[in-house]
This record gives C-alpha cells, structure tokens and sequence, in this order.
C-alpha cells in the first residue's frame, strides 16, 4: 500500500536544479568553450558515470577517495555475498558489498580510456570531457555533490608545447567568456621537490611540507612555519625554507633566477617553466598575465611536472587549474605515456558570469505569440505560429489573459523581445517589439 507521508520537492542535498536561464547560461558557456577548444585541435569523448572501484581507489586522486560515492553490488554478485556471510555467521564486509563508484573526476576515466583505445587513437591524442562528477561532500555554500568538470588533456607530446596549447586554448576560452584581466600561475612539482631537499626536509615527508606551503597566501609566513613545527619538521629545515621564501617575496627579485642560484635545480626544468611563461604571456595582448608562483602546489599525487592555476580578479579562489602527469598512463598500462591536462572550474566560473549578469546569446529572437483560446481556430493559430517560426522567431504561444498587461510584462521577464497578437489572419501577421 502506497505511503501517504508527502515527500519533499527540494532536490538533494548537495544537489541541484537550474532554471532555464542557468541551463542557458550553461549551454552558452560550454558551447564557448568547445568551440575555442576545437580550434586547437581538441576532440570531444565521453565516458561513463560509473567506474571499477578499484580503478577509482588506485590511490591518484587525492582527498577524492574519501569522498567517493559507492554502489552496491546487484543480483547474483550481491546474494552470494550476503549468502556467504550468513552461512559463516558473520557481519558482512563493507568492501565486499560495493564494485562500482561515480567518478569523481574526469582525469582517472579518462587515463582508462586512453589504455583502452590507444591502438586506434592519434598521437599526439588531444581530448576535451565535459561532464558530472559525484563527490560525497559535506553539503555547503559553494560544494556540491554533483557538478560539471570541463577538462583538456594531451596525451602523447614530452615538451612544454603541451602546456603552452592548454594555457593558450584555456586562457582564450576564458576571454571569450568576457573574462579578463586573470592571472595564470605556473610552477612546477619538480622544483618543489628540489626546494624541500634542498631546505633539508625528509623525501617521504615532501607532501606534507607542500601542504603547508600551498597556504601561504592564507596564512602568511608565518602560518607555514608554525604549521611545520607542529608536523614535527626539522627547524634548520624550516629555518631554510623561511629565508628562501623571504628572498622570493622580494619585488625586486626574479624569483626564478633565485630558485636556479640558491636550489640549483636541473637547468631544463628552469628553462621549461620560462618557455612557458614566456610564450603564453606573448599571446596575451594584454588580456591577461601568466607568473612564475613558487607557492603553488595543486593537491593531486599524479602530478609529475608543470602546474598551474588561473585566478580570476576579486574572487579568492582559482577558476581553472593542471598540469602534467606522465606517470598516470604507465600505472595503469606498464608503458609510461607523457600526459598533462588542464580544468577549468565550470561551476565557478558560471558563478562569475551570474555575478557580471552575463546575458547569453541566442540564435533565435524569442517572440511571444498571443490567441484567443475561445474565439480562433486553432489550425490556423498553429499554422501562424509555424509562420513566424519560418522568418527566424522562437515562438512561445499563449492563450490571451483577461489582465494583458500582467501577461505581457511576465513574457518580458522571460527575454521575450517581441510581440504578435493573432488577429485571425495567417497572412496578416503584425509583430511588434515587446
């Protein structure tokens, strides 16, 4: 018998639904973005929502794991392992109840499908994926459950050419979205390694260490020590790693010349980062800007070499952020492919574009079609309505209100720019701005 309890209309939680203005809003964005990716001679996949959970808890994705929503098993896979637990009268084991997750990102998927097609796939193999990924977040301001992720990646080419087209197609990409102004970031996870070696921390402690540094335009110099000496880090290694920090943070400094005099670290790592800043910024024409920033770390373990973010003016997080894996390929196939892709953060950037009131372009001009339900023939209001659709117009037709103005200024609300009320005439169709 069915359940009379009223269940509520509110979507989930840490879910959402979108208006027709936010779908629009949407459409316009990633259209946008896919045709400027497509300029630079990326193609779109796609792959599915579900995932092997192995391949999910492989170990690359970071505080992700934590957070992936799990699927039971199903049918005979899911009675023969209650059956079996019964029979020994034991609890059943978590882990043996779940085989598939929702993926939580687009890169794990997409190293997936690269092992998988790679016979058949160009080189260099150059993939756009935009698409949900799931996360069992702490539903909050500003974190979702589900969100878009809007990924490039290439596959296949060693140099740092791959990072300039990223760069390039994603600044271009933002530019065409009416952003401006933004600032790429570049670093580079080998020379953080050099850094904390150099300074004297621990190899297997290198992560921690990067962890503290990534805050320190939160929490200062002094934040980053602190934290340190309560990870129980040496202080001769602190104490180094805070003059080094107090040599960069000089204006006058190129930060880059101070890394290779005082870490020396391996010349072409150096001059990779210079090409990139260097080639990048020369195709901004003064839209944007692009920096060396030896803070930066990024939070995924699969980065292997450059990385980089973009930070959109008045707003205190990244709007788009990558880098370079190359190891990703080889763990799961045995044969290491260089690899490096770069995100950017749909959801935030459609927040941006909410915020600017961005009004997104239409093909069509949308024209409000009124008729009066009780006295014309509704043949020919069809017929009329197909007429005006001929000319070029999205045609929303309504039956006339008894209070035209009220309806009139509702359709106005809706981007409607235009009028026609039908007469009884299909010939004879008179159409006004509204």
């Amino acid at each position: 018998m069915a359940s009379d309890t009223q269940i509520s209309s509110a979507p989930l939680s840490g879910m959402r639904d979108f208006t027709p203005y936010e779908v629009q809003l949407r459409d316009w964005a990633t259209q946008k973005i896919t045709q400027t990716y497509e300029k630079y001679g990326f193609t779109k996949i796609e792959t599915p929502c579900l995932e092997n959970l192995a391949l999910l808890k492989r170990g690359e994705g970071g505080e992700n794991l934590q957070l992936i929503f799990e699927v039971v098993k199903r049918g005979d896979k899911l009675e023969k392992v209650l059956s079996q637990a019964h029979a020994q009268n034991a609890k059943v084991d978590r882990n043996q109840l779940t085989d598939m997750g929702l993926r939580f990102d687009l890169t794990v998927p997409l190293v997936r499908f690269y092992c998988q097609n790679q016979g058949t796939l160009p080189t260099p193999f150059k993939a756009i994926q935009i698409g949900s990924v799931w996360r069992a977040e702490s539903a909050q301001q500003g974190r979702f459950r589900q969100f878009t992720q809007c990924d490039i990646d290439i596959f296949g080419v060693k140099n740092e050419l791959a990072e300039i087209e990223l760069l390039g197609a994603t600044a271009e990409a933002l530019t065409n979205l009416a952003f401006d102004g933004f600032t790429i970031y570049v670093n580079d996870r080998r020379l953080l390694a050099n850094i904390a070696a150099h300074c004297g921390f621990a190899e297997e402690r290198f992560d921690n260490v990067f962890i503290a540094l990534d805050k320190l335009d939160k929490i200062g110099l002094e934040g980053v020590k602190t934290e340190l000496a309560g990870e129980g880090h040496p202080e001769s290694a602190i104490a180094n790693l805070m003059s080094l920090l107090v040599s960069l943070s000089n204006e006058s400094a190129n930060q880059l010349d101070v890394i290779a005099e005082r870490v020396s670290p391996a010349p072409d790592v150096v001059q990779g980062i210079r090409n990139i800043i260097e080639i990048v910024g020369s195709q901004a024409n003064g839209k944007y800007s692009v920096k060396y920033e030896p803070s930066l770390v990024r939070g995924m373990g699969y980065y292997t070499g450059p990385i980089f973010e973009i930070k959109y003016p008045g707003y205190n997080y990244s709007v788009a952020g990558g880098g370079r894996y190359d190891k990703m390929v080889g763990k799961m196939s045995g044969r290491d492919v260089p690899a490096c892709g770069f995100s950017i953060g749909f959801e935030r950037i459609i927040g941006i574009l909410q915020d600017k009131n961005i009004q997104p372009e239409t093909q069509y001009q949308k024209l409000a079609f009124i008729y009066d339900a009780d006295r014309d023939d509704i043949a020919k209001v069809a017929q009329a309505a197909a007429t005006l659709r001929e000319r070029g117009f999205a045609v929303v037709s309504q039956a006339r209100k008894k209070d035209m103005k009220k309806q009139i200024d509702q359709l106005s609300n809706q981007k409607i720019t235009a009028l026609c009320i039908f007469k009884g005439d299909v010939q004879n169709l008179e159409i006004k701005p509204l």
